[in-house]
Order: C-alpha cells, then structure tokens, then sequence
C-alpha cells in the first residue's frame, strides 16, 4: 500500500472512531485500498487486546495509588484528592479506549461474516462451498468466544470505576483525615473487584492470541 492510500486508511480509521455511523463505509473504502476485512479484524482484535493490557495495568496502578493513601499519613489531603482523581481520569480513559476498540472489532467482524456468507453462493464447486462454509462457522465460533471474553471483562470496569468514583468525590468534599480513614473500608471490596476485573482480562487477552493465532494459520 502506497503513502496515500496509508494516510487514507489512517484518516479513514480515525473517523470510524468519531463518527460510528461512518464505520461501514470507511470499512469498505479501506477494503478498496487494498485492506481486506479479514487484515482489518486481526488489527482490530490487536488493538483491543492492547487497549485491554493498558486498561489492566491502570487499574491495577490506580488500586496501587488507593492502597498508599490509606496506609501512610498522607500530610497534603489536597495533593492526596488530586492524586486519586488523576488515576481515576485514566482509568476512565483507558476503559473508555477498550470499549471503542471492542465496538470497532464488532463492526469489522459483523461486516465481514455478512459478506462471507453473501459469497457462499458464488461457488460453482459444492465441494469448495461446503470447505469455505466449514471455514466459516468455524472462525465465526472463534470470534463468538472471543467477544464474549472482552465482553465479560468490560462488564467488570463501569463498578469497578463507580466504586472508585464514589470514593474521589467523597475525598474531595471532605478533605480530613477522617475522609481518609473512611476510604480503608473500601480498599477490601476494591481489590477484591480489580482482582476479578484483571482475572478476566487476562482472560480476554489470552483468548484476542489465540484468535490472532488462528486467522494467521
């Protein structure tokens, strides 16, 4: 692929993300451009596998962050609010980030099992048919565990960051130190949360490898 048509799929990618309504039409220009709907969902599934890793290491920093205000005397209750208020910023962020690349892997992966399936009749051959259907079904089984891998775990984020929302905006209108010793009773349910929350990411990741494994062969 040329400059041209790179900085044409870039640009294309980046207002499938803005404007979701674009998506299928950016979807097929990129198909044009010489980028297959198959390429385009390995990458996809790719970057929502990252998007995954990243989101994972920041609620396990902002747990981390949570945890040390607790267990220290905390001296600038101020610089303490704003402290837990950064890691929640981008623990949104990040959950936000896997939540758009999960929708983009679902628009590329529906648009590409709808002309899939279209295609089956264009064999003259039954023999072929009946192998690409097989294909088919079963890389389709392969997503179907995929998505509900990431689903699962993006399921976990929104509690997991209302619980530590609640604690911010408590924190932040009431800077004492009881406000701090309040946030000690909530540090049990949060790990307990976050472990579970990364446990099943870490499932999802596994299985994003196995399904970029599998595209591959």
């Amino acid at each position: 692929m040329g400059r041209i048509g790179l900085a044409c799929v870039v640009l294309l990618s980046a207002l499938a993300v803005v404007l979701p309504g674009c998506a299928s039409t950016a979807i097929a220009v990129k198909e044009q451009l010489g980028y297959a709907k198959r390429e385009q969902l390995v990458d996809g599934v790719q970057k929502a596998r990252d998007a995954q890793e990243q989101a994972k290491e920041q609620f396990a920093s902002a747990l981390d962050e949570f945890i040390a205000v607790t267990k220290v005397d905390t001296g600038d209750l101020e610089a303490t609010y704003k402290r837990l208020q950064t890691e929640l910023d981008r623990s949104e962020s990040r959950a936000k980030s896997v939540s758009d690349r999960i929708r983009s892997v679902q628009r590329v992966a529906d648009a590409l099992f709808r002309e899939w399936e279209a295609e089956l009749d264009q064999y003259s051959s039954e023999q072929l048919r009946r192998s690409s259907r097989e294909q088919l079904e079963a890389t389709r089984s392969r997503y179907t565990d995929l998505l509900g891998a990431m689903q699962r775990a993006e399921s976990k984020m929104d509690p997991v960051l209302a619980a530590f929302r609640d604690q911010v905006l408590l924190l932040k209108h009431n800077l004492n130190a009881r406000a701090i010793a309040s946030l000690e009773g909530t540090v049990g349910d949060l790990e307990r949360d976050i472990g579970a929350l990364i446990k099943d990411m870490e499932a999802s990741i596994a299985e994003a490898n196995s399904f970029i494994d599998s595209m591959g062969s």
